[in-house]
């Protein structure tokens, strides 16, 4: 395998951008390709054999631009395709879900409490958070609410302004995710609400965990460990593809990746 071949990361749509700018942040020398799943997005409220069907052509998809490691940048997918794209990538190229990095740090930080989770439908309603944590570590306990407005107004722009905050604190305002120790964001959309969820818990030291910090650690690490981490001063390469190209979120990428990049169509569907 190639060290100076690119990582593959693959979202529903351009929300995985956020954990693109982690990886790029943690591995500057790293190059990437990423796929945004942009025709058939949002992920949540699509059915389990679905999401599995795009996940695998999408890491066909990416595996034919030489990716060296596929990481799952959705939680929705992570929690109903992962199995699915380790069967396709085989022992030769390593998987990396959004999810797992996340419930390790949370295992790592807290013996005992409770655990809130937030994200899509389709994540929530696969009790993947629940099922690794508790099963994990029985002194936690998970509660989950599934917050379906949040993906769709933050791809919007609604985010830091009195419109999001009014959505997010009702959400959060529930008798479920009382008295937490940590909370997940359980959507690579998230992020970027991360501000006004610190803000609705600022006197209650709960700890928030989202996922592209976990997952840019997860993945340094494990192409150090199968010798697969690029050499510094590798020409780095980026390019950014969706299935469905329109100016909206073309213009809203800048959102999620901290700058304006170019997204090329790619149309795998035909």
């Amino acid at each position: 395998m190639n060290r100076n071949a690119p990582i593959g990361i693959f979202d529903s749509g351009i929300g995985g951008l956020t954990v693109a700018h982690a990886i790029r942040e943690s591995l500057p020398y790293e190059s990437f390709v990423y796929f945004g799943d942009t025709a058939h997005l949002p992920y949540g409220d699509k059915s389990p054999a679905a999401i599995r069907h795009y996940a695998a052509r999408i890491t066909g998809f990416l595996l034919s631009q030489g990716a060296k490691i596929i990481v799952i940048a959705c939680n929705t997918a992570s929690a109903h395709a992962y199995q699915t794209v380790l069967d396709i990538c085989g022992p030769q190229v390593p998987v990396v879900n959004v999810i797992d990095p996340v419930v390790n740090r949370i295992l790592s930080r807290h013996a005992k409490g409770k655990i809130g989770v937030i994200g899509t439908k389709g994540t929530i309603a696969s009790r993947i958070y629940p099922r690794k944590i508790e099963g994990a570590n029985p002194e936690l306990k998970v509660a989950s609410r599934a917050t379906p407005l949040l993906a769709s107004m933050i791809e919007e722009g609604y985010f830091n302004n009195r419109i999001s905050e009014t959505i997010i604190h009702n959400y959060l305002n529930y008798n479920a995710l009382k008295d937490l120790d940590a909370l997940i964001l359980g959507c690579t959309h998230y992020p970027l609400i991360r501000r006004e969820v610190e803000s609705f818990y600022r006197s209650k030291n709960v700890d928030i965990v989202d996922s592209g910090e976990c997952v840019a650690e997860e993945v340094k690490g494990l192409l150090k460990a199968k010798k697969l981490n690029a050499s510094e001063g590798s020409l780095v390469s980026s390019v950014f593809y969706v299935s469905d190209r329109t100016a909206a979120f073309e213009n809203s990428t800048r959102t999620f990746f901290g700058e304006k990049i170019k997204l090329i169509e790619a149309r795998i569907w035909e």
